[in-house]
């Protein structure tokens, strides 16, 4: 019997082991650059922690600081308003007060008007303003004459006014014919009952230097009231506190 010759190819069995140690290797591969690429992440965060940290902290001051700013701004907007306030309320106080003080002057007038001051009852000289006139060497005078009203007469008459100064080193009086108009030579005219306001103009030489007033009101009947009054009180207007103030009437 004939013997049989060898197989030409060997029959084995497969073998998967290999491909599973090689996914196993890229699983592991893979996993393990995971790990590193973390930690290289958690590195580099923690390196670049302090400057985010100061970032937030620079972005917090900023916010703090615009805080501030308009804070300051609000602070100023009402300081302004409070200044505003403070000088509109002076304003108010001083117009107060200076209408309080023509109150109080009006009511002592009409007290000697009717008869509250019984020492002057007759006829008196209540006020003297003078008011310079503008560019020139004129001025406006205003005298304001009162009688008792308890009277109940008619008072006529005349007032002359006299300027006393210095000219150069000398004491000079100009009188009312050499100041005021030639109309009014006799002097301001008057006629009341109660009371009246004068108006003259009169003009003063260049190189004259005025330093009081002498008024003569003299009525056509009764006593006359002769006043002299400094010339700074005539200007105020304040001829109570005018020194070598007098009446010649008795």
């Amino acid at each position: 019997m004939a013997s049989r010759p060898p197989p030409r190819f060997v029959v084995r069995r497969h073998d998967d082991a290999g491909p599973r140690q090689r996914w196993l290797w890229l699983g592991s591969a893979w996993l393990a650059s995971l790990l590193l690429t973390g930690l290289l992440v958690g590195l580099l965060t923690r390196h670049s922690s302090p400057a985010a940290n100061d970032q937030r902290q620079l972005r917090a001051l900023n916010a703090q600081i615009d805080d501030l700013k308009q804070q300051v701004a609000n602070l100023q907007r009402a300081a302004q308003v409070n200044d505003v306030a403070t000088r509109s309320l002076r304003g108010t106080l001083a117009q107060r007060e200076e209408e309080l003080s023509g109150l109080r002057a009006d009511l002592g007038f009409y007290s000697r008007l009717v008869g509250g001051d019984a020492q002057r009852a007759g006829l008196k000289l209540q006020e003297v303003k003078l008011q310079p006139i503008t560019g020139s060497h004129g001025w406006n005078l205003t005298l304001s004459l009162t009688q008792n009203a308890k009277r109940d007469e008619e008072t006529v008459g005349n007032a002359l006014i006299s300027v006393e100064g210095l000219r150069g080193d000398k004491v000079v009086t100009l009188d009312w014919p050499a100041l005021g108009d030639a109309a009014l030579k006799d002097g301001l005219p008057f006629h009341f009952v109660y009371f009246q306001q004068l108006h003259g103009t009169f003009v003063l030489p260049a190189d004259f230097r005025p330093t009081r007033l002498h008024i003569l009101i003299q009525p056509s009947s009764g006593d006359p009231v002769d006043r002299t009054v400094a010339w700074g009180a005539a200007l105020s207007g304040d001829i109570t506190t005018a020194q070598g103030d007098q009446d010649a009437q008795p």
